[in-house]
This record gives structure tokens, sequence and C-alpha cells, in this order.
């Protein structure tokens, strides 16, 4: 009797990533992909018409959609199935958003095919694998949770007013955080860490959800 195998959904933007995925996971005897996507948005809607047993889930697809936004609805809807989260991007926040989500299991995109598919058959085994915590300058620098929101605001060059209206803060705490958040990373200028947060991924700003 031939054993059942795997069926994999993956939601990927990157064309040729998500069909050199395709090609690895088809290629595998006990694993076969169902459906492909490249927004997160149809994540759901494809979950329910294919049934996979996993979904391998990017955390940023097209049109700005959250593959973490997607995650929760399909761990909210269908439980059974397992999602592996996966980013390229060291964003401060990914891997704690991944986890509240209802995630299985988290890998960067460094990871060699091997070791993806490694993850994929051990999470479908019920085991949990997350990275340990790669600190980037921001972590090292203890920012607070609104700390970071305030700099994700700046990354999408919103003033301080917009700013205090969207956290419901003041316009004097939103100076305030700044300064904090500058005397913390040691710069001088808001709009310079913004720039480097951004170019070096530890920001990913106007990710949206649904």
């Amino acid at each position: 009797m031939t054993a059942r195998k795997t069926s994999v959904m993956i939601v990927e933007d990157q064309t040729m990533l998500r069909d050199s995925l395709a090609m690895a996971v088809d290629a595998q005897a006990d694993m076969c992909v169902v459906a492909l996507a490249a927004d997160a948005r149809d994540a759901l809607g494809l979950a329910r018409r294919h049934d996979p047993d996993l979904v391998l889930m990017d955390v940023c697809t097209d049109n700005d959609s959250s593959g973490i936004a997607a995650t929760r609805e399909i761990k909210q809807a269908l439980p059974r199935i397992r999602v592996v989260i996966m980013t390229g991007m060291p964003d401060i926040t990914f891997v704690r958003q991944a986890r509240e989500a209802g995630a299985d299991s988290f890998v960067y995109k460094n990871v060699g095919t091997a070791e993806l598919l490694s993850v994929i058959r051990s999470t479908m085994d019920g085991y949990v694998t997350f990275p340990r915590a790669k600190k980037n300058v921001l972590e090292e620098a203890g920012l607070s949770e609104e700390e970071v929101a305030i700099l994700r605001l700046v990354c999408e060059a919103k003033s301080r007013r917009e700013i205090a209206a969207e956290l419901y803060l003041s316009e004097g705490t939103v100076k305030r955080r700044i300064s904090e958040i500058l005397a913390k990373t040691g710069h001088d200028s808001i709009m310079k860490l913004a720039v480097e947060a951004v170019s070096r991924g530890y920001i990913v700003p106007s990710l949206k959800g649904r």
C-alpha cells in the first residue's frame, strides 16, 4: 500500500522562487504541491478549496499583503492545516507575530533546500521549529513595542501629527519617544535611522493585512 503524500500549498510572490520550491517539493516521494499563490489574500480561499496538509507561507507577498495575517485566518478557520512561515527579512517583529498568529514553524529563506524539507517533515510530525533570535541593532538597542511602532510609521513617511493620531499619543509624547529612540540607537537623525532600518530589512513598512 502506497503511503499518503503530504499535500503542500506554497504562497510566495517571487515567481522563480515559487517555481523552484514547487519543483523541490514535488521531487520528494512523500510530498506533492496542490496549489500555488502569489498573494497571501488568496491563501484562505485556496486552502478551503485544496485542503492542503501544510502551507509554506511567505511573510511579504504581492500587493503588500501579509502572510502572517493570512496564517492567522487559516489557523482560525482550518486549524488542522500546518503553516510554515518563511521570510528573507530580519524584521524585528516577524518571529513574534508568527507565533501569535499560530504558525507551526518559521524559517529564514537562507536555509538550504534539504533543511527546508526537513522542517516541513518535522512540522507534519508535530514538532515546532522557530529560529533562535537573530538580534539586529534595533533589538540590541532594546526598543519597546511602542518605539518600534513609531519607527515603522516614520519609515512610512508619516508626520509626527499622523503618528500621534495613529497610535493615540500626543505629539509631545511622539517627540520624546523619537528622542529616546535616537539615544538608544546612537543615531542623530530619525530619518537616517529609518532609511537604515528599511534598507537592512529590520523594518518592513506598509505591510498590509486584509
